[in-house]
C-alpha cells in the first residue's frame, strides 16, 4: 500500500483529493481511515443555525486547483442547490453545510479507498530490504488488524483541553465544546437550572446562546479570563498572513519572528467572536435588561480556582481579578469552551518515539524528520503552528498545503512520474475566520 492516512477530517479528504488529481496510480493504493462511522465537520458543534467563518472559495480545492470537480461549488450544483446558496448572498455557508460538502467529496473520490469506524493505535517503523532501513509502516488498528505502507499522513486533531480544576467533577456534569451537541440532546429542562459556561470565544458564546434558547428557565452564566467579550481582528491588512503564499515567509523566519507573529496574530483567530454572535448575545442582555428578566450574567476577569461536588451541586471557587475577591459559584453542569491542548496529539507522539525522533519537527513540506535509519514518509497536517504559522490548522491553506504534500511525497518515490500541476493559489481572495 502507497499511503495510509489517518482521520478524514478537512486536511486529509484536501489530500485525497490532491492525490486522486495529481498522482493517480498513487491514489489506487491510498486508504483514508475515520474513527467514527461518519464524516462530520465540527462535530460537537453543529448546530444549525452557525455558520462557517470562511468563504466558500476557500474549499478543499479551489485554491489549488479551481477546475476541480471537488470544489464547493460544484457540491452546490450537483445537489440542485447552487441557485439558494446564490440568492443567500453571502459567501460563508452554514457549518451543516460545510459538513454535508465534506461527506459529499468522501462519497465522491474514485480511487481513495474510505474507510469508517476504524481508529488506529499504533504505527511503527518496519524494513522490507536487506540492510534493515525502515521503508514501510506497520499501521495496527483497534481490531488488531495490521496493515503496510510506504507513507502515513496523520491528520487526526488536537485533543480537547480540560483544565485541572475540571478534571475531578463526574462526566455527566462537565461537557466540553467538542461533544457539546450530542450531549445536550440527552439534557432535559428538569436536569438545567443553572449552567456555566468556562471560554470567552466562539465555541464557548454559541453554547451559551444554546442554552439560553433550549432551556428558557435556565441561568447562564459565562465565566472567562479576559476583560470581555470581543470580535475577531479581520482587516484586510492582516488577513493577508493567511495566504496560503504566507507560509513560506513565515517558514523561512526566525524563531523569535515566528514567536511574535503568533503572538500577534492570536486574536485574529482565537479568543475572539464572529460580529453577527457579538450582536447577538449584547441585544439578548440589553433587551433582558429592559424587560428585568435576565438570564445571561458575564463575569470577567475570572479565574477557576477548582471544582467540586457537593450534594447534587457543582460548587466552583471563582477568583474575580477586578473586585479582588473570591467566591464560591454553584451550578447544575459546567460547559468548557477551553479549546485543545497544545501538545501533539499521542498518535504522533508515539510515532516519533518508535521512528527514534528526538523531536517532532517537520520540514517545509511537512515530512517529519526522522533518523537516517528511517526512510518510511510521515507526513502531520494541522500541527505545525510553530514553523508554518496560525493558518496551518485552519481551512485557509488546506487545498495549497495538500499539493504540497503530495508534491514531495511523489518526488520521493524512485522512478515516479512528477505529479501533475492542477493550479496555484495567487493570493488574491479574502480571508475570514476559520471555526
Amino acid at each position: 500500500m502507497s499511503v495510509v492516512a489517518v482521520g478524514a477530517g478537512p486536511a486529509n479528504l484536501a489530500f485525497a483529493v490532491a492525490v486522486e488529481e495529481m498522482a493517480p496510480d498513487v491514489a489506487d493504493g491510498t486508504l483514508l481511515v475515520e474513527q467514527h462511522s461518519d464524516i462530520a465537520w465540527q462535530r460537537g458543534m453543529l448546530l444549525p443555525w452557525t455558520q462557517s467563518q470562511v468563504g466558500f472559495l476557500k474549499d478543499l480545492v479551489t485554491l489549488r486547483n479551481p477546475r476541480s470537480q471537488y470544489s464547493f461549488v460544484n457540491y452546490l450544483h450537483s445537489t440542485g442547490r447552487l441557485d439558494d446558496f446564490i440568492n443567500l448572498g453571502s459567501a460563508l455557508p452554514f457549518r451543516l453545510e460545510v459538513s454535508a460538502y465534506l461527506q459529499w467529496v468522501a462519497k465522491s473520490l474514485e480511487r481513495v479507498q474510505v474507510e469508517y469506524g476504524r481508529s488506529v493505535t499504533e504505527i511503527t517503523p518496519v524494513s522490507s530490504r536487506d540492510d534493515g532501513v525502515s521503508d514501510r509502516w506497520r499501521v495496527q488498528f483497534d481490531t488488531g488488524e495490521v496493515v503496510r505502507c510506504e507513507n502515513v499522513v496523520i491528520g487526526i486533531g488536537r485533543a480537547p483541553e480540560i483544565p485541572a480544576a475540571f478534571r475531578g467533577l463526574p462526566a455527566d456534569r462537565v461537557v466540553h465544546s467538542t461533544e457539546f451537541t450530542s450531549r445536550v440532546a440527552q439534557l432535559t429542562p428538569e436536569a438545567v437550572r443553572r449552567v456555566v459556561v468556562v471560554g470567552g470565544a466562539q465555541s464557548a458564546a454559541e453554547m451559551l446562546w444554546t442554552m439560553y434558547q433550549r432551556f428558557p428557565a435556565a441561568e447562564c452564566r459565562m465565566l472567562m479570563r479576559s476583560a470581555g467579550l470581543r470580535g475577531y481582528e479581520s482587516s484586510a491588512f492582516t488577513n493577508e498572513l493567511y495566504y496560503p503564499s504566507f507560509v513560506d515567509r513565515f517558514h523561512a523566519s526566525s524563531a523569535e519572528t515566528r514567536d511574535q507573529l503568533l503572538q500577534e496574530m492570536h486574536r485574529t483567530n482565537y479568543a475572539g467572536l464572529a460580529p453577527g454572535m457579538l450582536d447577538t448575545l449584547y441585544r439578548q442582555m440589553y433587551q433582558d435588561r429592559l424587560t428585568g428578566s435576565g438570564r445571561i450574567v458575564m463575569h470577567t476577569l475570572t479565574d477557576v480556582l477548582a471544582a467540586r461536588m457537593e450534594g447534587d451541586e457543582v460548587v466552583l471557587t471563582v477568583h474575580d481579578r477586578l473586585r479582588a475577591t473570591t467566591e464560591e459559584l454553584r451550578t447544575d453542569l459546567v460547559l468548557l469552551g477551553t479549546g485543545f491542548q497544545q501538545d501533539k496529539p499521542a498518535l504522533i507522539r508515539q510515532t516519533a518515539i518508535a521512528a527514534g525522533a528526538q523531536e517532532i519537527k517537520v520540514d517545509r513540506n511537512y515530512r517529519m524528520a526522522t533518523p537516517a535509519s528511517v526512510t518510511a514518509g510521515c507526513y502531520l497536517q494541522g500541527v505545525n503552528q510553530e514553523t508554518h504559522g496560525i493558518a496551518d490548522s485552519l481551512i485557509s491553506v488546506l487545498a495549497v498545503r495538500a499539493g504540497e504534500l503530495v508534491t514531495d511525497l511523489v518526488a520521493r518515490r524512485p522512478g515516479t512520474p512528477a505529479p501533475v500541476a492542477t493550479g496555484a493559489a495567487d493570493g488574491t481572495y479574502i480571508e475570514g475566520r476559520d471555526d
